[in-house]
């Protein structure tokens, strides 16, 4: 009863708490009355969308989740140094870009979603498709002599990562 009576008010409580984060983080100044408007609207919009999210995660392992986030942090921080270094070193003839497909192991929406996001926020590379069936992403690699480094790497380091996380 009480189980069934938390779900139907927080069907989705981690985008509860972070709906009222960003909420409180967008205003200027953090007021107990902005705070309280940050909660409501955490718990109305889960609610009014909880329909569209039939499938949603039960659980998801949180710690790994913001290791993962440093993870892709670093890793921008560095692919942008990287593709600054590349294309000021590099005449744009010898830059070797290169198509690779990504077979997935990821079966969750969700998680494809945060792969093909993460994918996309490392600069040199870009998710360009997802196949029909959902189980491939084409990625397209500005620098790389070898493709099948770049889909290992993707594996590896992220996918591997997200299956922890969401299974």
């Amino acid at each position: 009863m009480i189980s069934a009576l938390f779900r139907l008010l927080l069907p989705h409580p981690a985008l509860t708490v972070l709906l009222t984060v960003v909420w409180s983080l967008l205003q200027n100044k953090l007021t107990a009355g902005m705070f309280v408007f940050g909660v409501i609207l955490g718990i109305v919009i889960p609610i009014l969308t909880a329909r569209w999210w039939p499938d949603r995660p039960e659980r998801i392992r949180v710690g790994r989740m913001l290791a993962y986030c440093l993870l892709v942090i670093w890793d921008i921080v560095v692919a942008n140094i990287q593709v600054a270094w590349i294309v000021l070193t590099r005449p744009n003839a010898r830059i070797r870009s290169a198509w690779v497909v990504v077979p997935l192991d990821l079966r969750t929406p969700e998680a494809i979603t945060i792969l093909a996001a993460t994918i996309t926020l490392t600069p040199g590379t870009v998710t360009a498709d997802l196949s029909d069936a959902g189980h491939s992403l084409l990625v397209h690699a500005l620098d790389t002599d070898n493709p099948d480094a770049v889909r290992d790497d993707i594996k590896n380091r992220y996918e591997r990562r997200l299956k922890e996380i969401f299974e």
